[in-house]
């Protein structure tokens, strides 16, 4: 599972579908509605929040109007009705090691994304994060 902290823009075709469905399994798991992925690390920064179902929501709606954006049909309806949230702050530090990550998948998978992605040294996240200073995450696993 990968809920990245980064814009959903950056992602390539395969990278927002996968999004989308770990999203999803994500909210699941949130909810209760399975038992598997429940001590997942990717789940911290949401399960920290006050409300972490409305959070993971709040995360797929964004991911839904990328992939509107692009044309694709993401069923919004699969997302619960959430109230609205804070920021959830991301380290620098974790940016960057994502963006390097993302960078290290699409040589392979999807080079023009990749070449896309080359010039990019500060990414902009995902519209639910705010960046502050800091290294790589915690529950990052490296």
């Amino acid at each position: 599972m990968r809920l990245w902290s980064l814009h959903p823009g950056y992602l390539d075709c395969i990278g927002l579908v996968s999004l989308w469905r770990e999203g999803l399994l994500a909210q699941k798991v949130l909810l209760g509605n399975t038992r598997g992925y429940r001590n997942h690390p990717q789940l911290e920064r949401f399960k920290s929040q006050a409300e972490p179902v409305d959070a993971i929501a709040a995360y797929l709606r964004e991911v839904q109007v990328e992939a509107t954006r692009r044309g694709y049909r993401f069923d919004a309806g699969k997302i619960v009705a959430g109230a609205p949230v804070g920021l959830i702050s991301v380290t620098a530090g974790q940016a960057g090691y994502e963006l390097a990550h993302l960078k290290s998948k699409l040589v392979v998978r999807d080079p023009a994304a990749h070449t896309r992605l080359l010039l990019i040294e500060q990414p902009d996240l995902h519209p639910l994060f705010t960046q502050v200073s800091g290294k790589i995450e915690a529950w990052e696993v490296v």
